[in-house]
């Protein structure tokens, strides 16, 4: 079953393998090289330091170079039981989380600690009531809204936000369910979808003003209107999309799911928004994705290759995309065969898969400060984005893959 709508919390702290510092190396070592032989490794026996010996050496006759025999240290990897499933989360055609995990503890905000992530869609599972259960894998939480029942609940009656909030806040390195990308943010819950996955113009503009004078990092939009859809037809979620903006909050949406070659839905075409297609486990665009000069960037959506036809035979597609060819799926805790059970069902795919790992990442780079400040404005997050993605299709922004593949590690590093 096929699920293309549109539409944290660690028991205790992460424990990984410590990182390598720029300046780490084994004690009382150095390695020389001589001009006219191989490189050694010497052991320092005179007392001196390691920075000595090794300006010491450098002053020799016949020493090409003395350098300290420096440490390096695999990156993070999670020991949750759906990493293995989570290609999206992977170096090569994924985010690259692992890297990007470790630079975000180096600067004191491991896992995105400390950033909010407002995710507007069918609510999470995020209490425990009478009919309701907590998803196990989440756990870090400030208040929302359901602006369907309109009470004070967002519980999740679909499955489609609790599995988007697990991709942008899944807890991570805890041995259960899977990893998510800024997995110490706070979820808002803010439903604006019903069970059925359904919701209208009034109140997503509503519940988007709600959540924009919260000031959350993000507000994560997973959903789409219909492609005849102008803005013109919704101006209230348009003059929402720019107040938002206006208190400074970063908003990401999916660019739809209807495999239109030349537009890009609404609200992710909106003023201000970050807009995110989908590409496949082969680094390919999905059949499913929206394509358009409106896209920004694609992150993983999971799903089968665009056709070679619609892509119109650029050398990159040729060489990676394989239509028909079965394709892989986004892998997050979220319902199974009722609202109080859980597990890491097959199925999502979906270009609302990809605006969560974009939504983690802004999370991610706010709460690193890796702009300068705290909250740098939603266009130089946008710009620092593109100029950070990995360029895929043809050579720079094209209207398939935008400005290309976003990286979480390119987007942490110095």
């Amino acid at each position: 079953m096929r699920y293309r709508l549109l539409l944290t919390a660690l028991a205790a702290a992460l424990v990984a393998v410590p990182t390598a510092s720029a300046a780490e190396y084994v004690p009382r070592e150095v390695i020389v090289k001589r001009e006219d032989g191989a490189a050694k490794k010497l052991e320092i026996r005179d007392g001196a330091s390691v920075r000595e010996k090794v300006a010491e050496l450098a002053r020799k006759p016949g020493v090409e170079y003395a350098v300290p025999n420096y440490v390096a240290r695999v990156s993070f990897r999670p020991n949750d039981p759906g990493w293995e499933l989570q290609w999206n989360f992977r170096d090569g055609l994924g985010v690259e989380m692992p890297t990007a995990w470790d630079t975000a503890r180096r600067l004191g905000a491991a896992g995105g600690r400390g950033a909010t992530v407002a995710v507007l869609d069918t609510g999470v599972a995020y209490r425990r009531t009478r009919r309701f259960r907590r998803a196990p894998d989440l756990g870090r939480f400030v208040r929302g809204h359901d602006f369907v029942s309109h009470d004070r609940f967002p519980d999740d009656l679909n499955g489609h936000g609790t599995h988007i909030a697990g991709t942008i806040a899944q807890s991570t390195n805890n041995r259960r369910g899977a990893s998510g990308v800024a997995y110490r943010a706070r979820i808002m819950p803010v439903r604006v979808l019903n069970s059925q996955g359904e919701g209208d113009a009034a109140t997503i503009s509503r519940a988007l003003r709600w959540a924009a004078r919260r000031r959350p990092d993000v507000i994560n939009l997973s959903l789409e209107f219909g492609g005849g859809v102008r803005s013109a037809d919704v101006p209230d979620v348009i003059s929402a999309l720019r107040y938002a903006r206006r208190r400074g909050v970063a908003v990401v949406a999916a660019s739809g799911n209807s495999g239109e070659e030349h537009q890009v839905s609404l609200p992710a075409r909106g003023p201000g928004v970050i807009s995110v297609g989908a590409t496949t486990h082969r680094g390919c665009q999905a059949e499913y994705s929206n394509a358009g000069r409106d896209l920004d960037l694609v992150a993983p959506g999971g799903g089968e290759d665009a056709r070679m036809a619609f892509l119109q035979g650029d050398p990159y597609d040729r060489r990676v995309c394989e239509p028909d060819q079965p394709g892989r799926w986004i892998y997050q805790q979220t319902f199974t065969s009722s609202v109080r059970r859980f597990g890491l069902p097959r199925g999502y795919e979906g270009t609302s898969m990809a605006a969560a790992h974009v939504s983690g990442i802004v999370a991610l780079v706010r709460s690193t400060r890796r702009l300068g400040r705290r909250r740098p404005s939603p266009g130089s997050v946008e710009q620092h984005l593109e100029r950070t993605a990995r360029d895929l299709g043809p050579t720079g922004f094209d209207s398939r893959y935008g400005h290309g593949l976003v990286s979480a590690k390119r987007a942490l590093a110095p």
